[in-house]
């Protein structure tokens, strides 16, 4: 037992610990938002579904909104840390064991794995665990965000950078260092092609086709099997440091691995297919460390008001309604489900364009929007929650669920 009262360590978008409770209550709301319903299969199976990145962002709505909508069975991968006594376990850590306790008390078959999954080792553990508890996977889903990668071909470790490319970026950014939050200026130097590399060797698709390849390998592609990565494009405002950056380089390599997979004979002896899926923006650990993002997204939630920003559970339970072919694919040209119309939509980037054009005054329009997205932050490591209860200890050292 490791009963504490403990308290935010915050400086800025920084969080470095945890509330278990409030973590575990948002978990609870994007679970109850998602109506339950487990539709029967022709051929009476659940689908078996493997979920790499699971406790956090979209990895995290797809698995809730699968498991509630769609009875997926099989495993969720991520890499969290537990409770040391001198600080609380990752968000992840508790979201993870908020959704195995809702997944059993609605009878659901899922497991967690707690490990590195560029690994080979990884890859080996969960299909050993594949193998003898469900066989082949259905649906892979591909949600993995980190800062770092280690080749295990060469044992190099990579780490991704967010830089523009050929030109220094300069742009308004949101500044929550003082009791308001402020607009601050953002100016990063172009990334070389060392960093460009490094960044496509963590972030694009050399994994996602590893994972595909271990899979196969070991027998465990089923018929009509179906993957998909994550990725995003957004608007023009941010382009310079996403879509047009290091990342957005990594995001054309998750892309073209999409192409290499679907003419590959693994996929096609399997009439599999494979995705990227661009969904629209979202506060996550992993958006909120990108400059300009957050004043982005401050002025999108002013535009589009409280219920016009779709959550990722919204967006996720769309992508399984396509999946599954309850509703039709929704594909670009490019052949990538978009999940991100309401974003893009022109009438909405006309009025975030004209905010983004003096931000100052902008920022004055869209306080309670640069309010929202620093609350949704704190939510993302538990803090802030509505229906928690701060003031009394709370136990930290949660375990693991299950798997590794």
């Amino acid at each position: 037992m490791s009963l504490r009262q403990i308290e935010p360590k915050q400086r800025g978008f920084l969080i470095v610990n945890s509330h278990p409770e409030g973590a575990a209550q948002t978990v609870r709301r994007m679970w109850e938002s998602t109506p339950a319903h487990t539709p029967a299969r022709t051929d009476g199976r659940r689908p078996v579904a493997l979920v790499l990145g699971h406790s956090a962002g979209y990895g995290l709505a797809t698995l809730l909104t699968g498991l509630r909508r769609h009875g997926i069975r099989g495993i969720g991968v991520g890499f969290e840390a537990p409770d040391t006594g001198r600080r609380t376990a990752t968000a992840g850590w508790y979201r993870t064991a908020a959704a195995a306790r809702l997944a059993a008390a609605e009878g659901h078959d899922i497991r967690f794995v707690n490990t590195d999954a560029f690994s080979i080792d990884a890859k080996t553990h969960v299909a050993d665990l594949l193998e003898q508890h469900y066989g082949p996977v259905d649906y892979l889903i591909y949600s993995l965000a980190a800062p770092r990668r280690t080749d295990p071909a060469t044992g190099d470790v990579h780490h991704s950078v967010i830089k523009p490319l050929h030109h220094a970026y300069e742009a308004p950014a949101l500044d929550f260092s003082a009791d308001d939050p402020k607009v601050a200026w953002a100016r990063i130097e172009p990334g070389t092609e060392d960093e460009t590399r490094a960044t496509v060797a963590v972030m694009g698709g050399d994994d996602w086709a590893m994972w595909v390849h271990a899979l196969a390998a070991r027998g465990l592609l089923a018929q009509d099997f179906t993957t998909v990565a994550l990725t995003y494009v957004g608007s023009e405002v941010t382009a310079p440091v996403y879509r047009q950056g290091t990342i957005g380089a990594a995001k054309e390599h998750l892309e073209q691995t999409a192409r290499d997979l679907n003419t590959s004979s693994l996929l096609k002896e399997k009439d599999g297919r494979a995705f990227t899926v661009v969904a629209g923006a979202a506060v996550t650990q992993a958006s909120s460390a990108i400059p300009s993002i957050a004043l982005y997204t401050a002025f999108l939630r002013t535009v589009l008001g409280e219920d016009g920003l779709r959550t990722t559970t919204e967006q996720a339970s769309d992508l399984w309604d396509q999946l599954e072919g309850n509703t039709p694919l929704v594909l670009d040209d490019a052949g990538r489900i978009r999940l991100d119309g309401w974003e893009l939509d022109d009438h909405v980037q006309d009025r975030v364009r004209a905010l983004w054009a003096d931000p100052e005054r902008g920022l004055e329009e869209a306080q309670a929007g640069a309010a929202w997205f620093m609350s949704q932050v704190r939510e993302l490591y538990g803090w802030g929650v509505e229906g928690t209860d701060y003031d009394h200890p709370v136990e930290t050292d949660t375990p693991w669920p299950s798997g590794r």
